[in-house]
């Protein structure tokens, strides 16, 4: 097996949400549209969100039907400076994303905002530093 992630699907129970969030607030444009699957548009590996049940119904288990609670991923989205982190977290929280913490340096070397999905997952805005 080739060590190689292609794709990254996000399970919900509530597609129309979360597409509108990761359109409208991340403004990933969409590829792909088919039922309860959709992939949008991504540089380097495909991204997607998917309706539990679309997964139910390929596998044939019933227990990807359960909502997990607890974060268990996070997407890391790279900007090219920190000010850069500074707007688009600010143009995010005011399109809806719910903040998590504001822009910070971290001690790792880069400035690091962390907001939510509708689903409760955070992720992360960052920059490194010595591109300022």
């Amino acid at each position: 097996m080739k060590s190689k992630i292609a794709l990254i699907s996000i399970l919900t129970n509530n597609v129309p949400e979360m597409v509108r969030f990761y359109r409208d607030v991340l403004g990933l444009k969409i590829k792909v549209e088919v039922g309860d699957y959709v992939e949008f548009e991504s540089e380097g590996v495909r991204f997607s969100i998917c309706h539990r049940n679309e997964l139910v119904k390929a596998t044939g288990h019933p227990e990807f039907k359960e909502s997990r609670r607890g974060q268990s991923f996070e997407l890391a989205f790279p900007l090219a400076t920190p000010e850069e982190v500074d707007l688009a977290y600010s143009e995010i929280i005011a399109k809806g994303a719910s903040s998590i913490k504001e822009p910070s340096n971290m001690p790792w070397g880069q400035r690091t905002a962390f907001f939510a999905d509708p689903d409760g997952n955070i992720h992360e805005l960052f920059s490194d530093l010595n591109k300022a």
